[in-house]
Order: C-alpha cells, then sequence, then structure tokens
C-alpha cells in the first residue's frame, strides 16, 4: 500500500492528471475525427448510424471506408511516432532528435519503396519494410556518434545526411519504377486520405507491440537518461540496451511509416511538449507520448481536411508547417543554453 501511495503523491499526481486529461481529450478528438469532415454530423445520427450497420447507407459507407481508417491510422500513426521520438531522443541523448530528423521515417520510406519495386504488393510486407529501413537509418546515425565521438549537434546533422540519402533514393526508385508505389505522392507527403481497415490491420500489431515494449523499457530509458557511465555502475549494459531500445523505436516508426507515409515533427513536438508538464520520468512520458501523438495528428489531419475545403491538405504539408518553425526555435534554443554535446 506504501508503494502505491508513493507512485501516486508528489509529481507523479501531476502526471496521473495529466495522462486522465489526455485520456479525456483523445476520446473526445477521436469523436470529432469521427463525426466532422466535409459531411458533417451529429454524434446522434453518427451513433444511429453505425448501430444501424446498413451497407447501402451513404453516411454508414463514409464512416466505415472512410472515416474510420482514418482516425484509426492517425491514433496509430501519432502514438508510433511519437513514442519513437521519445525513445530515440534517450537513447541519443539528444533533445533535437526525431525520427524525421535523423532519417528514420526516409529509411522507413526507402524500403517500403524498394519492397513494392521489387514484390508485389503485400500489405503484410510494408511494415517488415518499413522496420529494416528505419532500423538501419538509427544504427548508422547511433553508430557515427559512437565511432566520431560526435557532439549532440553533429548528430542531428549526420541525421540530415542520412535522411538526404534515403530520400535520394526514394526519389531514384520512382524515376525507374514510377508504378512501384500506387498513391506515392501522398505516401512522400505523408497523407491518411487512402488508409482502410486492411492496411492498418497488420501495422497496428506492430505498432501495439512497440508500445507495450517501450514500457517495458521505460526503466532503462530513465537509467540512460542519466549518463552512460552512471548507467554502467548499476549494471547495464549500455550498447545491448541502447540497440534494444532503438530496436522498439524502429518497430514504431517503421510501422507508422508503412500506411501513413512520411509523416514528420510529431515525435519531436510530443515528447518536448509532455517532457514540459510533467517532467522525465519515462514511465509517464512513454503513455503520456503515445495518447498525445494521436490526439496530435487526429487533430491536425480534422484540420487539413477542414480549413482547407473543398480541398484537403495532406497532414504529413500541415504538420511540417506547424513543426518547422517549432523545431528552428528549438535548435536556437538549445544553441542558446549551450546545446554543442
Amino acid at each position: 500500500m506504501n508503494i502505491f501511495q508513493r507512485f501516486f503523491q508528489g509529481k507523479n499526481r501531476k502526471a496521473w492528471a495529466f495522462l486522465l486529461w489526455a485520456s479525456i481529450g483523445l476520446l473526445i478528438g477521436v469523436g470529432a475525427g469521427l463525426c466532422l469532415g466535409a459531411n458533417p454530423m451529429k454524434l446522434s445520427l453518427f451513433l444511429k448510424t453505425l448501430n444501424q450497420k446498413n451497407s447501402d447507407d451513404f453516411l454508414y459507407r463514409i464512416i466505415m471506408t472512410v472515416r474510420l481508417p482514418r482516425v484509426l491510422g492517425a491514433l496509430l500513426a501519432g502514438s508510433g511516432l511519437a513514442v519513437s521520438g521519445t525513445i530515440i531522443q534517450s537513447v541519443l541523448n539528444n533533445p533535437l532528435a526525431s525520427p524525421n530528423i535523423i532519417g528514420v521515417n526516409a529509411g522507413a520510406g526507402f524500403f517500403v519503396l524498394l519492397a513494392s519495386a521489387m514484390f508485389p504488393p503485400s500489405t503484410y510486407l510494408l511494415p517488415i519494410a518499413a522496420f529494416f529501413g528505419s532500423l538501419l537509418a538509427c544504427i548508422v546515425v547511433l553508430l557515427a556518434g559512437a565511432l566520431g565521438q560526435m557532439s549532440q549537434l553533429m548528430l542531428v546533422l549526420i541525421g540530415f545526411v542520412v535522411n538526404s540519402i534515403f530520400t535520394a533514393g526514394m526519389n531514384v526508385i520512382m524515376i525507374l519504377y514510377p508504378d512501384a508505389y500506387v498513391g506515392s505522392g501522398n505516401f512522400l507527403a505523408g497523407g491518411l486520405s487512402s488508409v482502410t481497415l486492411r492496411a492498418i490491420a497488420c501495422p497496428s500489431f506492430f505498432i501495439i507491440l512497440g508500445l507495450i515494449l517501450a514500457m517495458l523499457c521505460a526503466k532503462g530509458l530513465n537509467l540512460l537518461n542519466l549518463g552512460a557511465d552512471y548507467a554502467k555502475t548499476l549494471g547495464m549494459n549500455v550498447t545491448v540496451s541502447r540497440c534494444a531500445f532503438l530496436f522498439v523505436a524502429s518497430i514504431l516508426a517503421g510501422a507508422a511509416v508503412s500506411f501513413c507515409g512520411l509523416i514528420g515533427f510529431v515525435g519531436l513536438l510530443v515528447p518536448h511538449g509532455v517532457k514540459l508538464l510533467i517532467g522525465s520520468d519515462n514511465r509517464f512520458v512513454i503513455p503520456a507520448s503515445a495518447l498525445t501523438g494521436g490526439l496530435f495528428v487526429i487533430v491536425c489531419d480534422l484540420l487539413a481536411r477542414v480549413i482547407f475545403l473543398p480541398y484537403e491538405l495532406p497532414v504529413g504539408i500541415f504538420l511540417s508547417l506547424i513543426g518547422s518553425p517549432c523545431f528552428l526555435y528549438l535548435m536556437l534554443k538549445y544553441k542558446r543554453n549551450g546545446f554543442t554535446g
């Protein structure tokens, strides 16, 4: 009972309150995503239509083939990318690291396009290909930092280089194999307009698995945040642990990219916002990032398809418009604070 009380008091109480409000906000966001759009409907009409299960009804088809897959896709992608960013920042000890900035998203995208060019399109193959691409990008950045003893700022620059290489690779594949991936333009921009329930079935398994593994890694990530030398004194095998954590981050980012495309900045902005509000204890940051990341992408996707009616902006472009100025601000902020490594 004493352990239970300690877990819920002090700073933990604030974190639990945040998780509660984030859960409520996520439920509201899911409801808004399902009910609002080019054809808005009241919640009562939505529930009535869903309960009737009439496949010939126009509203029912919109819900089941467009809005439900889109909202679920946004929830899964946001949660996966946000938690992946949280893990990568801890492993690299770099607050500016995130899946899109260090090339993880681009690596996953390159392998998705490569798999589509070499094999017939397969729903089950794409998440696996994306995982290997994201893992390769993580390993390259980690090895560059370890072998060259790079500063934190240099690691970000190495990530940009990795990102550029994989992006160039994707462009080459699309030139040589123009039919390699149907809707590649939407994939590169990062969008959820073509997501189906079938497309997210396999990635959802990997994302849920990755979120569970991330929670199991929370204590180890906390030790790593204290410094590699201190973690070694407590008996942690830092090299093995970092590889294991990056493995989990790659599962999350790769599975998300496999169906939503190159959505960026979620893994940077969400962990920063969560840590600013509840601290850096990964036992709370990871579930809070999962909830907040899902809500963030749902809301951004909803705004991207409502603000510009009758046109629709891919959520990846909308996030870039928000994330790029924020990333510039964070770089200037950490530079002023002596962020050189």
